[in-house]
């Protein structure tokens, strides 16, 4: 019933499914590049933007490319990192203008804005939503996506979500979110890795009763499928410079539920791994001093020496996630409850990881534990793909 309920309200999906296979020749094209699918969608309306510095097509931010063709744009609602995507990890970013357009800019991370004022949402009759995500659920822009598709239903406003690539593809890894671990780092009951881009994440999350039902339309992207490798043209985050930080998220991003530094204050955040107890410890032989930065105020061990691991060079990372660092570094510390953190739950979703590496299972063991699961949700997705996989 859920279902219907989904394909009778919503407007799934503008002018092509984009199934079929990709030529090999053919370029990848963003929802945001297909201006013939949403342009009538927002000619004679107000139009309000979801957006960070992210959804750059053609060299040129949207922001610019609605403006500068005359679009009546009233408003740009910002998510973690701010609309430069400059600011820190969960930082407080308060609401401004964009100096360009003079478009003001409501944040939603000024540590008090969970949704937007009424008088916020009366500002605007259509919302574009386009941000590069990286189709991983403790990674918040599909939760700021969320919140404000509840709100437009709330107050009847058309969403148009513009879809990018999910460049971990078709993955789909990791267990559940068990709801008892619902936070602002993981919103819906599905796997770390869950194989969905913003706009098929928009499309399920209605379909399943996960999202207010409103008046969806999810432009996706051309020559395009889940198994189609895809560079970031342009750094999600300030910790995600590289291909290969956001290859390693997954499985690194999980230490920030431990006392280990991710690498955050250095050149190489979430490349590497470590802390002061791991120096001299055989195989752990790269060292590094985590700094405040640019998007690092306040990094973890934030002065101190540490040892650990540098993954840059360490070939291919694993497919999926991997508790293989994890569990190893947690063996070497030797610190049994003190290595953990309570983040770590909110990240993993689950309570029996910890339990599991405490009581000296293998890295092996814990994942096979989540494997049914991941499996089961990759069925339970289908419905909802615009991409084949």
């Amino acid at each position: 019933m859920g279902r219907l309920i989904f394909f009778v309200l919503s407007f799934l999906t503008a002018v092509t499914d984009c199934r079929g296979q990709r030529p090999e020749s053919a370029e990848i094209r963003v929802g945001a590049a297909d201006t013939a699918a949403y342009y009538p969608l927002l000619e004679g309306r107000r139009v309000a933007l979801l957006a960070n510095h992210t959804p750059v097509v053609d060299g040129e931010h949207l922001v610019d490319r609605l403006y500068g063709r005359g679009f009546r744009v009233t408003g740009i609602f910002s998510p973690e990192h701010g609309f430069r995507g400059t600011a820190d990890a969960g930082e407080r970013v308060r609401s401004s203008t964009d100096e360009r357009t003079g478009i003001p800019i409501r944040s939603l991370y000024d540590g008090r804005t969970l949704r937007p004022s009424d008088e916020a949402m009366r500002s605007f009759d259509v919302l574009v939503v386009d941000m590069q995500d990286v189709g991983v659920r403790f990674y918040t822009y599909y939760i700021s996506m969320l919140r404000m598709m509840d709100a437009c239903a709330d107050f009847d406003r058309t969403v148009v979500v513009l879809d990018r690539p999910n460049p971990h593809g078709d993955e789909v890894d990791g267990p559940l979110l068990d709801l008892k671990y619902k936070s602002g780092v993981g919103a819906l009951p599905i796997p770390v890795l869950h194989g969905l881009t913003m706009g098929e994440i928009a499309r399920m999350s209605v379909g399943e009763g996960w999202a207010k039902p409103c008046r969806l339309t999810v432009v996706p992207c051309r020559n395009y499928t889940h198994a189609t490798p895809y560079r970031l043209p342009v750094p999600p985050s300030p910790n995600l410079p590289t291909d290969r930080s956001v290859e390693l998220y997954p499985s690194l991003c999980l230490f920030e539920g431990t006392v280990l530094s991710v690498g955050r204050g250095t050149d190489r955040p979430f490349e590497c791994f470590g802390h002061p107890d791991l120096l001299n410890r055989p195989g752990y032989d790269h060292r590094f001093t985590p700094r405040a930065t640019a998007g690092a105020r306040s990094p973890l061990l934030e002065g101190e020496l540490c040892g650990g691991l540098d993954l840059r060079g360490a070939g291919t990372a694993p497919r999926g996630l991997s508790l293989r660092w994890l569990v190893e570094a947690f063996r070497e510390m030797d610190r049994g409850e003190a290595f953990f953190t309570p983040m770590f739950e909110k990240l993993i979703g689950v309570g029996y990881v910890r339990c599991m590496i405490l009581e000296g299972a293998s890295a092996e063991e814990i994942e096979a534990r989540w494997r049914d699961d991941a499996a089961r949700f990759r069925e339970r997705r289908r419905p909802y793909l615009l991409y084949d996989e």
